[in-house]
């Protein structure tokens, strides 16, 4: 077996054991709606929040030790030490039968989300660097798992719920995951070779040092939003769709796995671009398209009823007339808009952009004596805003995607600027990002709280992408101030 042989065989099971973990990662998504929406418990918005959030934070935070153990020891042992570990609370969660107890398996099992840290870092040790870039990328395609969950998961609910006429049979769901997670971890242990970096012979204090560089909580932050925030919708997704546009539980979680779904794939794609193109070119454009996007997604389902243009008297007098079409105070007519029914069905149609109506209502009498400059005629708005489903789903899609390419593109940076410390840096760079898609759905559940509207999580992503490009575009232009003509062409040719 040679080199690129064996490189190839660990790449595909290094994604499959992924896959399978991020399947597990983001379990809460699916069950925690199913179990609210079928009242088996009575957990608020911020709670739900909570518990979507809860695994994802245990993944992040055992990303930088499982990356430092993948330099140190290699990925297999790790790799199926983390499965075996995280069957555990996931089997255990099935018995639980309040929110707490809920929460702390949810902690437990939360750890498959390291596995990447240990994927990442047990791939790129196979490849060289020209090729790292596409090998990274398709190893991340393992967030299509995701996928998985929000659209197998509703069937499979349905499935062992009878239809959910014997709700209590959603706790054979964890049972499976974790039997899932077990098989894996023997497949993985007899198909790998064990394989460490150079760097595995250093001290845990020397493989730390990256970490001062403030490059490494650049990358983070944008991994927090390309990652993190959409590990946070794949969950999220599902109770928004469900509460927003009223779909079923499976017609939500096939939308969510939409999302889901071309974000995976598309990573490798992104791998593709970044080591064509360079990684750098590539992040300026997902970070504006996520922002132009963004404020698309913040303009809510609406239906409004306002003030609007009014008729006031132009001189004093009395009112001789009264009539649908007008109103007459001695000798001057006033033209009255009346209202239709235009609207009256509108959301039943398919409208991409907002309906508007006005109208007046009057408000004198014939033989009233008004005052210059009166109103007599009170103005009316009615604006209705579809935010069509279709248009939603699609445009969520499109985010999701250019996020996908920019996961591909984050982690095509860290081989290049620390090769060998990827499962270091890598591993910082994913807990950033891992904490990204803990406190995004606890705080979508804060905004739609004080809100009251589903699409103010945008406002979030909104505030993050202008966060990020502008960080990186002003380190850019004072990294393009010092250097020299010479210099500033090499660095623009620079994949990092």
């Amino acid at each position: 077996m040679n080199t690129t042989q064996g490189a190839n065989k660990i790449l595909f099971i290094n994604t499959l054991a992924f896959t399978f973990c991020f399947a597990a990662w983001l379990l809460n998504g699916i069950l925690v709606t199913f179990l609210v929406d079928n009242q088996v418990f009575s957990w608020s918005a911020v709670e739900i929040g909570w518990l979507i959030g809860i695994p994802v934070l245990t993944g992040a935070i055992f990303r930088l030790p499982a990356g430092v153990l993948t330099d140190k020891l290699g990925g297999k042992p790790v790799f199926t030490g983390l499965l075996l570990l995280c069957a555990v609370p996931m089997y255990l969660l099935s018995y639980a039968n309040d929110f707490w107890s809920f929460a702390l398996c949810s902690l437990g099992f939360g750890i498959a989300g390291a596995s990447f840290a240990v994927g990442i870092a047990f791939s790129s040790i196979w490849f060289p660097k020209e090729k790292q870039g596409v090998a990274l990328g398709i190893f991340g395609a393992g967030n299509a798992g995701a996928a998985i969950t929000t659209l197998v998961g509703p069937k499979l609910l349905n499935f062992l719920t009878d239809n959910k006429t014997n709700l209590d049979g959603w706790r054979d769901m964890p049972k499976i995951y974790a039997g899932v997670l077990v098989l894996m971890a023997v497949v993985f242990f007899l198909t790998t070779k064990n394989k460490k970096p150079a760097s595995s012979s250093k001290t845990i204090k020397a493989m730390m040092v990256p970490l001062k560089s403030i490059r490494v909580w650049r990358f983070g932050l944008y991994y927090f939003l390309v990652f993190g925030c959409f590990v946070a919708f794949a969950g999220w997704l599902v109770p928004y769709y469900t509460n927003v546009y009223a779909l079923d539980l499976v017609t939500a979680g096939i939308l969510a796995s939409c999302f889901s779904l071309p974000s995976g794939i598309i990573r490798a794609f992104g791998g593709w671009l970044s080591d064509k193109v360079g990684a750098r070119k590539v992040m300026y454009w997902v970070l504006g398209s996520s922002l132009i996007f963004s404020a698309i997604l913040i303009i809510p389902k609406m239906d409004i009823y306002s003030a609007g243009k009014g008729i006031m008297a132009k001189a004093s007098g009395t009112v001789t007339n009264v009539t649908s079409d007008y109103i007459e105070v001695e000798g001057v007519k006033y033209a009255v808009k009346a209202k239709t029914d235009k609207l009256a069905n509108v959301d039943e149609g398919f409208h991409i952009f907002p309906k508007k109506e006005s109208w007046q209502e009057v408000l004198v009498e014939k033989g009233d004596v008004v005052k210059k400059k009166q109103l007599i005629a009170k103005g009316n708005t009615h604006i209705f805003f579809q935010a069509n489903l279709w248009i939603f789903a699609i445009v969520a899609i499109i985010i999701g995607s250019i996020w996908g390419i920019g996961k591909a593109a984050v982690y095509k940076h860290i081989p290049d600027y620390f090769p060998e410390e990827v499962g270091v840096v890598g591993g910082m760079v994913g807990v950033l990002g891992g904490l990204g898609g803990f406190f995004c759905p606890i705080i979508f559940g804060y905004l739609l709280e004080g809100t009251g509207l589903w699409s103010s999580c945008w406002i979030l992503m909104l505030v993050l992408s202008a966060v990020c490009l502008i960080w990186m575009h002003r380190v850019i232009q004072k990294m393009a101030d010092k250097a020299t003509p010479q210099l500033v062409n090499k660095f623009e040719n620079e994949n990092g």
